[in-house]
């Protein structure tokens, strides 16, 4: 089975969101909610997961467990996007806060076409 479109995309967004997860953590510092501890090391593992379910999707004898591991992480960092989306309402940026509200909805099909991965798997 090859990879439809939606999933591709999410493939391509964990990569290119992984790679930054790792080299430019600070990037994600904002989003971290207080209630999570260790904020840097976590943005280092949900970099690491990210590239891993990349990676995963790709080949079909992981694409199964990739999918459902790429939903979770995507369930998992919904908190850090809802954070986001409320800390741009305070800024004048008007390009930051249409990107960090974007983010929210996109969440669900990004979701949909990991789990869609999986099922196909």
């Amino acid at each position: 089975m090859s990879l439809p479109l939606d999933a591709k995309i999410v493939v391509g967004a964990f990569l290119a969101s992984g790679t930054v997860h790792l080299v430019r953590p600070e990037t994600f510092e904002p989003l971290m909610p207080e209630a999570v501890p260790m904020h840097r090391e976590v943005i280092y593992a949900s970099g690491v997961a990210e590239l891993v379910c990349a990676v995963g999707m790709l080949h079909p004898r992981t694409r199964r467990l990739a999918g459902l591991a790429s939903a979770a992480v995507l369930v998992g960092v919904f908190p850090g996007n809802i954070k986001m989306a409320l800390d741009a309402r305070k800024t004048r940026n008007q390009a930051y806060r249409a990107i960090s509200l974007a983010r929210l909805p996109l969440q669900l099909p990004m979701i949909r076409a990991a789990l869609k991965v999986a099922r196909a798997s």
